[in-house]
């Protein structure tokens, strides 16, 4: 799953890199966040492993934050202002992206902080696997948006 998530990441940086300085900044901490995901993915040390997943969680958490506060009002606003059916497309994804943040705010609250990793680390695992395709999912309804909701109309919003 490494390397599919990954290059998405890259190739989404690559397509809309430049566009806007928002989405630009954006990409870069999904590109972080997925950068410290692999981190804990890989076998590390259980004292090692509970700092990388705090500064994991606080990095999903700031990304996801951005998307939600900055990144999708701007998406929709645009669609707003050039009413050409992309509102549809907010309105039909914004709920699935909803689904995915409940799996990563409860990820985050089960392993934000080094008590809270030592109670769950057994169920790490697999709360790993869940977290990643939540994630995944994410992603490519994140990069239909920007598709749909700014690059085309990132000449007209330039």
């Amino acid at each position: 799953m490494e390397l599919p998530m990954l290059e998405n990441c890259k190739t989404a940086r690559e397509r809309w890199g430049g566009t806007h300085q928002m989405i630009d900044r954006w990409l870069g901490q999904r590109q972080e966040t997925l950068v410290r995901y692999f981190d804990i993915s890989s076998d590390t040390a259980a004292d090692q492993q509970s700092t990388l997943l705090q500064s994991f969680c606080e990095s999903l958490m700031d990304y996801v934050s951005a998307g939600h506060f900055e990144i999708y009002e701007q998406l929709v606003r645009e669609a707003r202002e050039f009413d050409d059916g992309g509102i549809e497309l907010a309105r039909t994804l914004y709920p699935r992206v909803e689904a995915t943040t409940q799996v990563i705010v409860d990820f985050n609250d089960k392993y934000d902080t080094r008590d809270h990793t030592n109670q769950h680390v057994s169920d790490l695992p697999a709360d790993l696997s869940k977290l990643g395709e939540a994630m995944t999912e994410r992603f490519e309804m994140e990069d239909q948006m920007i598709e749909r909701l700014h690059n085309i109309h990132k000449e007209q919003v330039a």
